[in-house]
């Protein structure tokens, strides 16, 4: 790596760390220093700040590797937090207001419409191209972290978890539960049942923080790994496209996300692709 200052961070360590700072900040002032997301998030950025102490520019990989793989568990950790800290701070849903955004751009909902091609068959298909996003989550950290070059490590993660800062923050000030249990569009649905889609029902319904609508995460994500593979592992880009693409119209199929979700979603994932790839510069294809 070039020289750089001792304490540099990378850039997801300055938006998830702002993300932290602010929701900290603002459940100080909200719910108290001592109530228990507050401290949750303090304790997710005093260790983020301990781990760059620890883990200086010039240090060795184990450290950095310690240092990049702090952020998976604070991702998982404020994600569940988002459920009664949201609320706390902001408590109004926004549904109504991602309804009638699709309405302007596609004149109705798109769960709506895609529904006339429901099939037993195709509801599995998408349910499971839905459920394999959190392997492909845990395949990809483990392989990028685990290769030899650190500085694509850092590059990686950088965009990564930029985007779950933003996102994170999306949640915040657009906070909604989705079509799938917006009450006025439930009950419009005719309900999808299977094998794969009652696990993939499951696992939503409960693992579900009621808030993580807006942007798609699942599209940004997605998205953000095929096309960064798509410069650096070929071979996981022509792996993963069908599945990924699947995935894409899952969010739709399934009613978990309204149509300016998905939007915002790969506008999220385009913005961190582009900027890591200016970030760091010398990478190669």
């Amino acid at each position: 790596m070039r020289d750089s200052p001792r304490f540099r961070l990378l850039p997801h360590e300055i938006v998830f760390g702002g993300f932290l700072a602010l929701l900290t900040s603002a459940l100080t002032v909200v719910v108290g220093p001592i109530a228990r997301d507050t401290l949750l998030f303090a304790a997710l950025l005093v260790t983020a700040g301990a781990l760059v102490w620890w883990c200086p520019a010039g240090a060795s990989r184990a450290r950095w590797c310690v240092r990049l793989a702090f952020y998976p568990v604070a991702m998982n950790a404020a994600y569940f937090a988002l459920r009664t800290a949201v609320p706390a701070l902001h408590p109004r849903l926004y549904d109504a207001a991602l309804q009638a955004a699709d309405h302007t751009l596609l004149g109705g909902n798109a769960s709506l419409w895609l529904q006339r091609f429901a099939h037993p068959a195709l509801t599995e298909f998408m349910s499971f191209c839905y459920v394999i996003f959190f392997p492909y989550l845990l395949f990809s950290w483990i392989t990028y972290l685990a290769q030899p070059d650190l500085r694509l490590a850092q590059k990686f993660w950088s965009g990564f978890f930029a985007i779950y800062g933003l996102g994170f923050l999306g949640y915040l000030l657009v906070p909604a539960i989705g079509p799938h249990l917006e009450p006025g569009l439930a009950a419009q649905f005719t309900p999808f049942h299977g094998p794969i889609t009652d696990l993939n029902t499951r696992i939503v319904l409960s693992g579900s923080n009621r808030v993580d609508c807006f942007p798609s995460l699942h599209c940004a994500i997605s998205s953000y790994i095929l096309f960064f593979d798509l410069r650096h592992r070929r071979w996981r880009f022509w792996l993963y496209l069908v599945p990924c693409v699947g995935l894409w119209v899952s969010t739709l199929y399934l009613r978990y996300h309204y149509f300016v979700d998905v939007l915002a979603g790969f506008a999220l994932s385009a913005a961190a692709l582009w900027f890591v790839q200016r970030a760091f510069p010398t990478e190669k294809p």
